[in-house]
């Protein structure tokens, strides 16, 4: 008898591990034989602890499940979901990037690759750099991580660069709110993220890879290093790359928290040793990366999608996609929400199908006010604009931008010029330091809004030229788009400023 239980994060602290012991425990005082295989999630956190039960070849959903249900699992009697695929908010999916999460032992190579895994890496090795490059960027993949970049210019702005040494650097600083989609891919399904990186060092000529991670992931610290050290060992890293003669090999660095370690040049500034602040650009850390020498910087989801257009074809992943977004969007559905979780869909889908019919409107039943899309320095959406297809380009010309894809989902009791203050002080507290409108405008905003707050009308101007200053004059995304919540709370809910709404009135 064979029991899958996550243990993924979200599961865990919903009692995962509480789960998996009471049902070895009850199994053992049964004399029972049953294999407890301790998986990924499948992206469904409204139902973990999600238990799955092979009955008949075919593994049946149960959850959420206590300690408490043990027996009842054992016994077959424990209410469930039936076949875990066929539960509507999984089976609307397309599962290209996390077609193994959930699915697999994390950490078994074996079972990874009679799930397709390695066959990306395969045909990889067969091709040359170039032809590598090629295929990226044929496929129209594009940033996972928030900036929307075409990958296959930065591969081969890597590639064409002369240096001794070139580096692949993978961006697991997950530091949205609201955002999930990296942690469980590395908890879930890390050697993807593996093969992904090697694909990348072999297209631009790099020998070495680090994933940086963030400390507030434990598991997903554990379970990478574990991923790296099997694939060491099975020759899938090191001097020769599956037999094939060629090199690459990776490690794990794990940064000490800050938010502004996401960019990319603070990050890169942290893995060397240094404080994690913004370096100018030029030159680009294609050119001039990880201790000066050219460097792929590419986040989780980008770099474990790799592996998926080499087993199918740049053009199958190519098939799939809105205008210039091509491929799938992980959503990462969180908030006030009745079905919050990870939903993998071809990008095209209107924000207002993934709210309301994906994710089942609001847990608390009152209507939705705003969802803000893109972390903490994403736009706040009302509801009028939920016609906008979830594209990069689509959500630019809404004033809005799609970022991680995390999407934070609030209700009609939301105070929206608290949200604005919000964007502000989260800022002012996570600025590196390095620039003057992030450094200095951020903490200017907070009291500019306590003016607004106060009733103090012509502040509402200051605000609006201190926003465009952040924007105009910010070294990085986090000064120049705090921009992006504090001018959307103003303009799209101006009831809940009061100088405002007494304008009106």
């Amino acid at each position: 008898m064979r029991i899958w239980v996550p243990m993924d994060s979200a599961a865990v602290a919903l009692g995962a591990d509480a789960v998996a012991q009471a049902i070895a425990d009850e199994a053992v005082a049964r004399g029972l034989d049953v294999q407890i295989i301790r998986n990924g999630s499948r992206g469904m956190v409204w139902l973990e602890p999600l238990v799955e039960v092979e009955r008949d070849g075919v593994r049946q959903a149960h959850g959420p499940v206590a300690p408490g249900d043990a027996a009842a699992i054992l016994d077959g009697t424990a209410q469930g979901h039936g076949p875990v695929e066929a539960i509507p908010f999984f089976a609307r999916q397309t599962r290209l990037t996390f077609a193994r999460c959930g699915v697999i032992d994390p950490l078994d190579l074996d079972d990874y690759a009679a799930h397709g895994g390695l066959a990306g890496l395969r045909r990889a090795i067969g091709m040359e750099g170039a032809a590598i490059v090629a295929e990226v960027t044929a496929s129209g993949l594009r940033g996972r991580g928030g900036a929307g970049f075409p990958t296959g210019i930065k591969w081969k702005t890597v590639a064409e660069a002369q240096a001794d040494q070139k580096y692949i650097v993978c961006n697991a600083d997950e530091g949205d709110s609201g955002t999930f989609a990296d942690r469980m891919i590395m908890e879930g399904d890390p050697f993807t993220l593996i093969e992904g990186m090697i694909i990348a060092g072999l297209g631009v000529g790099a020998t070495r890879g680090y994933v940086y991670l963030r400390s507030e992931y434990p598991v997903a610290i554990r379970v990478m290093r574990e991923a790296v050290q099997i694939a060491r060992a099975r020759g899938m890293l090191g001097a020769d790359v599956l037999g094939s003669g060629r090199a690459f090999d990776m490690e794990i660095r794990v940064g000490a928290g800050a938010y502004v370690c996401g960019e990319e040049t603070s990050l890169l500034n942290s893995l060397e040793g240094k404080r994690g602040t913004v370096r100018a650009k030029p030159p680009l850390p294609a050119l001039e990366g990880f201790l000066g020498r050219p460097t792929v910087v590419n986040n989780v989801i980008s770099l474990a999608t790799v592996p998926v257009i080499f087993e199918r074809g740049a053009q199958a992943y190519a098939d799939f996609g809105l205008g210039r977004s091509r491929g799938t969007v992980t959503l990462q559905i969180a908030g006030n929400v009745a079905r919050g979780g990870l939903f993998e869909t071809a990008f095209g889908l209107s924000l207002g199908e993934v709210v309301n019919d994906i994710a089942g409107g609001t847990a608390t039943g009152r209507p939705v006010k705003a969802v803000q899309v893109g972390g903490p320095l994403g736009a706040y959406m009302p509801v009028s604009k939920f016609d906008t297809a979830m594209g990069y380009e689509d959500f630019d010309a809404a004033g809005g931008l799609i970022g991680h894809a995390g999407l934070v989902v609030f209700d009609d009791t939301a105070d929206m010029l608290r949200m604005a203050r919000f964007a502000m002080e989260f800022c002012a507290v996570e600025s590196c330091g390095k620039c003057t409108p992030c450094r200095i405008g951020a903490v200017r905003g907070v009291e500019t809004i306590d003016r607004i707050a106060a009733g103090d009308a012509g502040a509402i101007p200051l605000l609006t030229d201190l926003c465009e200053t952040m924007r105009d004059g910010s070294l990085c995304a986090l000064g120049g788009f705090t921009p992006y919540p504090v001018l959307s709370a103003l303009t799209q809910f101006p009831d809940d400023f009061s100088v405002l709404k007494e304008a009106a009135e």
